[in-house]
This record gives structure tokens, sequence and C-alpha cells, in this order.
């Protein structure tokens, strides 16, 4: 998934934290409400600008962040 088009950083916006299409919501929290157990449905029901994509896009964003932290060229 290209998550690029999703995935938002602006300085002024959340302290710079990637931010979930220039909304208030970011990566940061899409990742803990599904770490503390809710399903996608449940987020969708509470954050009706959020869709099933961005939520793809937060876990494809974290996956490549992770990616890049361990990668042979990064030590």
């Amino acid at each position: 998934m290209n998550y690029r088009e999703r995935i938002t950083i602006e300085p002024g916006r959340r302290s710079g934290k990637p931010c979930v299409r220039n909304l208030r919501i970011t990566v940061s929290d899409v990742l803990g409400y599904l770490a503390a157990g809710m399903t996608q449905e449940e987020i969708l029901a509470d954050f009706p600008d959020l869709t099933a994509e961005d939520i793809r896009a937060c876990l494809a964003f974290a996956a490549d962040r992770e990616r890049l932290l361990f990668s042979p060229a990064a030590a």
C-alpha cells in the first residue's frame, strides 16, 4: 500500500506528528486504539472522518518506519 497520499506531516499540526489526511488524528492515535483492542469497526464508528483505507495506511506507515529503523543501512 502506498500510504504517502494519506499520511501527512506538517510542522504546525499536532507538533509535526504524522497525521491521517491532514486531519488532527495521528498515526500513533490509530495504532494506539488498535493496540488497546479496538476493532477497525469501532474506530470507524468513533471517528467518522476515517476510512478503512486510512487505518491500513497507518499500519503500512508503521511497518515502513520499522523496516527503515532496523535496516542494515541504518546501522
